[in-house]
């Protein structure tokens, strides 16, 4: 017992011991509450351009280094979490098995320090290799807005569109949408027509549409 607490609160080990009491206890807190688990999403396009300013430099590098290392996309604690478990027990195991074997204090202080540093290398690379199969679990979805449809086209749906009646469906990047439609009469919509949407009434909770001509705008 007196061998593994020695081990564990030891040079090099003692660094990483540190490290993952600090990441236990924020998991503590997050089951708790204290803390919000999702915060930090390392979700980052690999063809993102940070703007060069106020550090936008340094932040590009290390986006780029994130997702060269595959590390992007899943939560920042999560990522944190498991380099400083893996490097905590590689540097343990090194300790065990190869630093007892140097000879004086001063070459395994410095033995030390190159296990605690190259320590990360393996912890990052075993790290991706086990977010990756789970990553797909924190795709965010983006809501669409109400106004995020006003200019998009989209095809009615109902015999006839009026003042409070009408249905139209559409698509736009984030997939089909089936939305309650409102248009000034008299009109010539009726179903299979195309119509351009232009507001969105609050009140009614109704876009607002128009006609257009099907031959200056592609099919729905």
């Amino acid at each position: 017992m007196d061998a593994l607490l020695t081990l564990i609160v030891g040079w090099p080990t003692g660094v990483y011991t540190v490290l993952l009491g600090v990441v236990v206890l924020y998991w503590l807190m997050a089951l708790v509450g204290v803390v919000n688990f999702d915060h930090g999403h390392l979700h980052i396009d690999a063809h993102h351009e940070v703007p060069n300013h106020s550090g936008g430099e340094h932040l590009s590098t290390i986006a780029g280094y994130v997702v060269a290392f595959g590390l992007s996309g899943v939560p920042f604690s999560i990522v944190i979490s498991l380099v400083t478990l893996i490097a905590w027990v590689i540097t343990g195991l090194i300790s065990q098995y190869l630093l007892s074997w140097v000879p004086t204090a001063p070459l395994r202080a410095v033995a030390g320090l190159a296990v605690a540093v190259l320590a990360l290398a393996p912890s990052i690379f075993l790290t991706a290799l086990l977010v990756q199969p789970i990553r797909g679990l924190f795709v965010r979805h983006t809501a669409r807005s109400s106004q995020g449809l006003i200019g998009l086209y989209c095809r009615v749906t109902t015999l006839t569109v009026g003042e409070a009646f009408g249905q139209a469906e559409g698509a736009d990047h984030t997939g089909s949408f089936n939305i309650r439609i409102a248009a000034a009469e008299p009109n010539t919509l009726c179903k299979g027509a195309q119509a351009l949407i232009i507001n969105y009434d609050e009140a009614a909770q109704r876009y607002r549409v128009t006609g257009v001509d099907p031959a200056t705008t592609d099919p729905v």
